[in-house]
């Protein structure tokens, strides 16, 4: 059977290829003869079967190995590609070693022809389809293995290992896909700081998901982090970063959110530059509140015509960045069709007092998607920078420069 329990079937569909009509009635009598429950379809050739697969799925196929138009084992490679059934080949007395080729070929089992009782017929139906089932889902979970490590793989691309040399500024970032065992998205962050003592970070959202939108997000986040390490900057940096993504994208409908962040620990100052993403909360013993900043278009949607105007701010001496993608607020809020929103998402985090930044996120994270329940299945990547300038000692603090 393709999607049902052997245990639990109520009638094994069983189709029978065979264009010897003495050998079907004796098939149809050997199934009669057994107490296995069943609706028996024939067909004479293997294009025939091939179309009755096609319109009315089986659970198993009783197959001759010499058709008019397919013979040995060229007779399961002609049938088992057209169907999830198990099949059990019938073979002559004088093909000792016709049996053992077609399972070699894909087929669950060999009877043969004169030496078949009820009760072995009925046996091999029944563990035929098991063995089937069995193979079908070993697949399975052999493909959930490989795309759990594509995505490993994926993931330690687009969230990196911060490149800090400073306890000035300390980051806790956090990733979730939108369903369990979905394909990776485009969501990225990254962060780095430079020889100035400037803190960078980026956190940034490619349209769609799966192995384009994953594999782009891979190369502008690989991008964003050589390019500044280069020394670009600013409007430049996005210029930049946006010619990479039309070179690499796989389709004109792929464009790319992101959000730069430039943080001055000496200057006590932060830059932001918002490229069709939303602003970042500002965590200050004070309370958090959303950052007014300046938007600028995102990535891709309008080559060459992008301004993205920078937003500077003066730090307090001890504070955070929460910065995140749209899984974290475009889910919903209640029982009722109402997204969280930023409004939302600042009402949980007023009733949310925990020091430590990377508990704080988990604590806020597990509480946007039990209100959401797995309705709303985007991706989410948030970023959280802490900053606490009082606490290094000047020798630790970057030279002026």
């Amino acid at each position: 059977m393709t999607d049902r329990d052997a245990g639990r079937v109520d009638r094994f569909r069983i189709l029978l290829v065979e264009d010897d009509d003495g050998d079907a009635l004796l098939v149809e009598e050997l199934l009669y003869d057994t107490d296995l429950p069943h609706t028996l379809t024939r067909c004479r050739t293997a294009a025939e079967a091939r179309g009755a697969l096609a319109a009315h799925p089986v659970d198993c196929v009783l197959l001759d190995l010499h058709l008019p138009d397919a013979s040995g084992v060229e007779t399961v490679q002609a049938i088992e590609p057209d169907t999830q059934a198990a099949i059990i080949v019938l073979t002559g007395l004088d093909e000792p070693r016709a049996g053992v080729d077609a399972l070699a070929a894909g087929a669950q089992d060999y009877l043969v022809k004169g030496k078949v009782e009820p009760d072995l017929m009925q046996r091999a139906v029944r563990y035929a389809i098991q063995r089937k089932q069995a193979e079908r889902a070993n697949a399975a979970l052999q493909i959930g293995r490989l795309r759990a490590e594509e995505n490993a793989r994926l993931e330690r691309g687009l969230l990196p290992e911060p490149l800090l040399s400073s306890p000035v500024v300390t980051t806790s970032s956090r990733y979730y896909p939108g369903r369990a065992q979905a394909l990776l998205g485009g969501d990225f962050l990254d962060v780095v700081q430079t020889g100035d003592g400037q803190v960078h970070a980026v956190i940034g959202d490619v349209s769609g998901h799966g192995p384009d939108a994953a594999a782009l997000g891979v190369c502008l986040r690989i991008a964003w982090r050589a390019l500044t390490l280069g020394g670009h900057r600013d409007q430049h940096l996005l210029t930049l970063l946006e010619q990479i993504h039309i070179a690499e994208r796989t389709g004109s409908d792929l464009f790319a959110t992101c959000t730069l962040i430039t943080l001055d620990p000496d200057a006590a100052t932060l830059t932001l530059h918002l490229a069709g993403h939303h602003e970042p909360l500002l965590v200050t013993p004070d309370g958090t509140r959303q950052v007014t900043a300046a938007h600028g278009i995102a990535l891709g949607i309008a080559p060459g015509l992008g301004k993205w105007t920078p937003t500077t701010l003066e730090l307090p001496p001890r504070g955070g960045l929460i910065v995140y993608t749209d899984g974290l607020i475009e889910g919903f809020a209640d029982s009722t069709e109402a997204r969280l929103g930023v409004e939302g998402l600042l009402r949980i985090i007023d009733t949310i007092d925990d020091p430590d930044p990377g508990t704080h996120l988990d604590r806020l994270i597990a509480r946007t998607r039990t209100l959401n329940a797995d309705r709303h299945t985007d991706d989410l990547a948030v970023l959280r920078l802490d900053w606490d300038t009082g606490r290094v000692p000047a020798a630790d603090r970057s030279p002026e420069r």
